[in-house]
């Protein structure tokens, strides 16, 4: 019975990745970004963060975000900074025209984010956010199918 419930609030969570990763596709393609890239550049805002912190942070595979950041770094939007950390893991740092193209974007998505939330009262996106957050808590705990 919990699993039933379960199964069927994941394949509702995917649904709602993906609806969500189109309309941030939609929010970030005037700035000439994706999601994706719009993540990026967000993280690098931090100016602390390695492709690996980032890509931890953002729960995706290290090489898809060092991908990222080299189309990034190379059309000027992100830059790379010696780590005082690490020797060989650069900082990602975030240009003048990265900043300004994330501004765009943002602007977008507090427009967008406040009509959606309206048809939510504020305790119901607490409350999915909190069952979201202990799903993923219990992921990251390395549960895994068959365990």
């Amino acid at each position: 019975m919990e699993g039933d419930a379960f199964s069927a609030f994941a394949i509702t969570a995917l649904r709602l990745a993906g609806h969500l990763t189109a309309a941030g596709d939609q929010l970030a393609k005037p700035a000439g970004q994706t999601s994706a890239r719009w993540q990026v550049l967000a993280a690098a805002r931090r100016s602390d963060m390695s492709v690996a912190q980032i890509a931890r942070a953002l729960g995706v595979a290290r090489q898809g975000v060092q991908r990222l950041a080299d189309v990034l770094e190379s059309e000027g939007l992100i830059a790379y900074a010696d780590n005082p950390q690490h020797q060989r893991a650069k900082l990602v740092l975030l240009t003048a025209e990265g900043a300004a193209r994330l501004g765009v974007i943002e602007i977008a998505q507090a427009g967008w984010a406040d009509g959606l939330g309206a048809a939510f009262t504020p305790a119901e996106l607490d409350a999915a956010r909190a069952v979201m957050a202990r799903v993923m808590d219990r992921l990251g705990g390395g549960e895994v199918p068959g365990d």
